[in-house]
């Protein structure tokens, strides 16, 4: 039955019945698709091949029972704008993930629990920090900069996906069931954003992952102080702007920047969370920012990082002849040329190239 599949492609999409009917020229009903849909029909092989082509899946996806589900996707603060675009944001993800889990299973490779340690009892925003210190001491990630996040948490068992969001959604928290019962946290981030704002999406996440703030504690808060003590510990950025300063240059910060991987403006209110600057030397920053018009949009924007891992497995699966080119193609969201031509190419510069690098 193709139901689930068929419901997914449609949000994903971002298409009502009506749409998905138009869009296939008349050849079947809006009241058929439901039908299909809720596995009360089923179609022909044309109208499956039309469906197929509209939604840009192939015949053999929507055949195939759907074996992941959403258990819950945390948007928070971020608010989209309708039922039906948060629908087609809920589907892109569990699509993301499917494929994920998919190529996985290909390769016989058991998806180990994640190696997030016991969530970490938070009483205050200042207890965010020590959970982040924690943290990167479990992980054995010293004091520097942490040169590729998403890689990192990917070794670590978490799921990463960069799906294109809403401009004011960043990224979201989900929890995967599988049918073996597996829950596997994913995180997702807006495929749209700087490089900067990916990294403090992937560990502001990773906070609501790791914390277990107590009543009265601001959440939101807390996982923002996470993020930046896990990006920039405290020994690293003193190191380079020592303990107490009446003021930082702009060239200082887009110098840190750079070597950090997360925006000026965090960088900022960090030295500002350790006492290195007070918040009127903080507030003078962001004037000057606020009049250039950065605090939307930094000059120097860190490259992204788009999870490599994904494509690096279905490659794999290409080379070893567990998937056909097309399946390759249906996976990666690519023609079969260019996943053929890639095969024998380098990436194009690394997305995912350390900071300051």
């Amino acid at each position: 039955m193709i139901g689930s599949r068929l419901k997914l492609a449609r949000a994903a999409a971002g298409l009502s019945l009506r749409d998905l009917e138009d869009r296939v020229g008349g050849l079947v009903t809006a009241q058929a698709i439901g039908k299909y849909e809720r596995d009360e029909m089923m179609p022909s092989s044309g109208v499956l091949i039309a469906l197929a082509r509209t939604l840009g899946v192939t015949e053999e996806y929507l055949l195939n029972p759907a074996d992941v589900q959403l258990l819950a996707v945390e948007f928070r603060r971020q608010r989209l704008t309708s039922a039906k675009e948060d629908a087609a944001v809920r589907a892109r993800i569990l699509s993301e993930v499917e494929r994920y889990l998919e190529i996985e299973r290909i390769l016989r490779l058991d998806a180990d629990a994640p190696e997030v340690p016991k969530r970490c009892a938070v009483g205050s925003v200042d207890d965010a920090e020590k959970c982040a210190e924690k943290l990167r001491e479990a992980w054995q990630l010293g004091d520097d900069a942490i040169p590729n996040l998403c890689e990192l948490l990917e070794e670590k068992g978490i799921k990463i996906c960069a799906v294109t969001l809403p401009e004011n959604v960043s990224g979201v928290q989900a929890e995967i069931d599988t049918t073996n019962k597996a829950k596997l946290p994913a995180i997702v981030v807006n495929r749209e954003h700087a490089g900067e704002r990916q990294r403090f999406t992937l560990a502001h996440e990773l906070g609501h992952l790791c914390l277990e703030p107590k009543a009265g504690v601001d959440v939101e808060l807390a996982c923002h102080r996470f993020a930046g003590a896990f990006l920039i510990p405290p020994i690293a950025l003193l190191r380079e702007v020592g303990r107490a300063r009446r003021t930082i240059t702009v060239r200082e910060l887009f110098y840190l920047k750079s070597l950090f991987g997360v925006s000026a403006q965090a960088i900022a209110y960090r030295c500002k969370d350790l006492g290195i600057l007070k918040q009127c030397a903080l507030a003078g920053i962001f004037r000057l920012f606020n009049a250039r018009g950065w605090r939307t949009v930094e000059p120097l924007p860190v490259k992204s990082e788009h999870p490599a891992r994904f494509e690096r497995l279905c490659l794999r699966a290409l080379a070893e002849e567990l998937i056909s080119e097309s399946k390759a193609s249906e996976l990666l969201h690519k023609t079969v040329r260019e996943v053929v031509d890639s095969m024998d190419e380098p990436p194009e510069e690394n997305d995912a190239r350390s900071p300051g690098v």
